[in-house]
């Protein structure tokens, strides 16, 4: 064997050797000190251990809040754990309906708490860390200085005008404006654009860009009840109303033409000789713009003691304004129907042709007047709401001032 085969032998024993020496060393040394825990970050790195957690509460309103508004939110959830039962109890001792989440993080309840009660909250959850946390806690709901309800212009399951406007009416004065919105819905199918606009202190109404489309199904919802509406003042209850828009049917009338024609679905089906409001007279002159038919009457008493008549008795009368504006019948008038404008302000047709007019309308179709010297505005009250732009109606909601 040559001498340096024997040298590369002996390097690699010695190398083996030590080794084993070293691995022997490792595995018969005492009792090391061991390594820290670590644990992988969300970004890969290394860090401390992440300590178990117990479960925390967090309701809302807070423990010991007063003057809770009974429509503010009202509920419990829970971090590094789950929920086991959640009760909540007025003061009568009646528990408070509730709904707990699919994943069990969160608690709500689902009917509307009272004025002037006193809730307590009670329940468990259990924590990462596998032991339980008792739910306590109470909060007062607000005894309000006064209560203001609502009322709409529409019904449920009635059929409208493609021009209805959603009419608002409250009780009593609203100072926050923009709270008592905040509480309205109107929602359509099809998807239709529209605002509300405050029309005074206690009146708001809802109404389209452009005319309803036919057969648009219509709900309001003016959830007003627990909300505070001013200082002091509260919603005394929820106002709601699914309705429909019937066909579309558009009056156009020219004072200059002396006629008022009828136009459904886009066809003209009617064309009557008419008399309008006397020209030369702006008091009794009919007004140009966009009328809405507010009511219909099968006969209506008349009276104008400045123009020396009352109770006046005229049959199938569909009032179109607040300022006094009907179409309806009128026999004594029927040479001028046509020819001549001659009334006080109403839309003069046979007695025939009214009743005509009269069995096909609709609350909420609009009638569309032109070629006076007067014209409609907001101060002829309700139902008035088309006689705006739509970016000066926008500005009206107290959302967007």
């Amino acid at each position: 064997m040559s001498v340096l085969k024997t040298r590369r032998r002996l390097s690699v024993a010695v190398i083996t050797l030590g080794l084993a020496a070293a691995l022997g060393l490792g595995a018969c040394s005492g009792d090391p000190t061991p390594a820290p825990t670590t644990t992988t970050g969300p970004a890969g790195g290394s860090g401390p251990a992440a300590q178990v957690q117990p479960a925390k509460f967090t309701t809302r309103p807070t423990a010991g809040a007063t003057d809770v508004a009974p429509g503010d939110p009202v509920n419990v959830s829970v971090a590094n754990g789950v929920l086991q039962s959640v009760t909540l109890t007025n003061t009568d001792g009646k528990q408070v309906s509730g709904q707990l989440t699919a994943d069990k993080h969160g608690w709500m309840v689902t009917e509307p708490l009272g004025y002037g009660k006193t809730y307590t909250w009670s329940g468990t959850a259990t924590g990462m860390d596998g032991k339980q946390v008792p739910l306590t806690g109470q909060f007062t709901t607000v005894t309000p200085k006064r209560q203001i309800s609502g009322r709409l212009n529409v019904g449920d399951e009635q059929t409208y005008g493609i021009a209805i406007p959603i009419a608002l009416t409250f009780s009593s004065k609203v100072t926050d404006k923009a709270a008592a919105e905040k509480a309205l819905s109107v929602e359509t199918a099809p998807k239709t654009e529209g605002s509300w606009a405050w029309l005074s202190d206690t009146q708001v109404h809802w109404r389209p860009k452009d005319y309803f489309q036919p057969g648009t199904k219509v709900t309001v919802n003016a959830k007003i009840y627990g909300v505070k509406i001013g200082d002091g003042t509260y919603g005394k209850q929820d106002i709601s109303s699914s309705f429909t828009i019937g066909r579309s049917q558009i009056v156009k009338g020219d004072t200059r033409t002396h006629r008022l024609q009828v136009f459904r679905d886009g066809q003209q089906i009617a064309d009557y000789p008419a008399s309008y409001g006397l020209d030369s007279d702006p008091g009794r002159v009919t007004h140009s713009g966009t009328h809405v038919v507010m009511s219909k009457h099968s006969t209506y008493s008349m009276s104008n003691p400045r123009y020396g008549y009352t109770d006046v008795n005229v049959p199938w009368a569909v009032r179109i304004s607040n300022n006094g504006e009907f179409i309806h019948g009128l026999a004594a008038s029927v040479w001028a129907q046509g020819k001549k404008n001659v009334s006080h302000g109403c839309v003069n047709l046979s007695p025939a042709r009214a009743k005509e007019y009269y069995d096909g309308v609709l609350i909420g179709d609009p009638v569309e007047i032109t070629g006076s010297t007067q014209q409609l505005g907001p101060k002829d009250g309700d139902f008035s709401d088309w006689t705006y732009s739509w970016q000066d109606w926008t500005k009206l909601s107290a959302l967007n001032a």
